[in-house]
């Protein structure tokens, strides 16, 4: 039952790594990987140096850090409320709800987000009525950064609940009974029985989470961004998508590639030591 999974891996993921070896050339198409000349780490240096590279990579870390601390717990909590509501019918619709917008593409999801917010949209006309002047969201870089997090949590967060819901559903009721004969209240039962039963699986979602961490969303950030956006919404995706396919620079396309592998490595070993130590005591 293994093997078309390790197929898979060693197919897609593994075979694909003899690639690297364009990051440490100066790679001609025409000339391939063996006819190209090797530069050793001057791409690296090249892209340390170039101002574009630098704002790229400071705003993947920026979007990364927002999206974990605001959009994290946001399933968390959802799933622990959902699994408080005791009306069946009315559970299941609201889980039906929040499971829609995952389904829908970035491309979708970016067309309703114009719609919503552009000057004659909903939220502007709102606006309007409180007798302040229509905000351009999607050309002013105040606002890309909340438009990015907040959109990202609406179309995700349903669907990361699931993994919550299906850890809550193993909790002993006999424990909830209990809790309910010494007089704990459903909040008490949730803070102190439903949460710590699903820590172990909000700790692997954070390790995997981690492991993710630069891949802030080429789809959401390509389809929502404009140039006049770039100094706070271009990230090492879209910046590599610009310098490879655009402009042909495929070796410092993987160069960015593989320091961005390389950074999420070392979040995953220190995530994982940290959650290892956090476990022992």
């Amino acid at each position: 039952m293994l093997v078309p999974g390790l197929l898979y891996i060693a197919i897609f993921h593994y075979a694909p790594m003899f690639g690297l070896v364009i990051a440490f050339q100066d790679y001609k198409v025409f000339k391939g990987v063996t006819g190209s000349a090797f530069v050793g780490f001057d791409n690296f240096v090249y892209l340390f140096k170039a101002p574009q590279f630098l704002t790229a990579m400071k705003n993947t870390f920026i979007i990364a850090a927002y999206k974990i601390i605001f959009g994290f717990p946001v399933p968390i909590l959802l799933a622990l409320l959902i699994n408080e509501v005791r009306f069946l019918i009315f559970k299941r619709s609201v889980q039906t709800i929040l499971y829609l917008p995952h389904f829908l593409s970035w491309i979708v999801m970016s067309g309703l987000l114009f719609n919503f917010l552009t000057e004659q949209g909903p939220i502007n006309k709102l606006i309007k009525l409180t007798g302040q002047k229509a905000i351009f969201f999607f050309s002013d870089e105040i606002y890309f950064r909340t438009i990015l997090v907040l959109s990202d949590i609406w179309k995700e967060m349903g669907w990361n609940a699931i993994i919550y819901l299906a850890a809550l559903t193993v909790v002993s009721h006999e424990m909830y009974e209990a809790a309910k004969i010494d007089g704990a209240t459903r909040l008490q039962c949730m803070l102190r029985i439903s949460l710590p039963s699903i820590m172990p699986v909000i700790m692997i979602m954070l390790l995997l989470r981690m492991g993710s961490i630069l891949n802030v969303g080429f789809e959401q950030v390509f389809n929502l961004y404009n140039p006049m956006l770039y100094g706070v919404g271009d990230i090492i995706d879209t910046y590599v998508y610009r310098i490879g396919v655009l402009e042909n620079k495929f070796h410092l396309s993987a160069a960015a590639g593989m320091f961005k592998s390389v950074i999420a490595c070392i979040m995953v070993i220190t995530t994982y030591y940290f959650l290892e130590k956090v476990e022992e005591k």
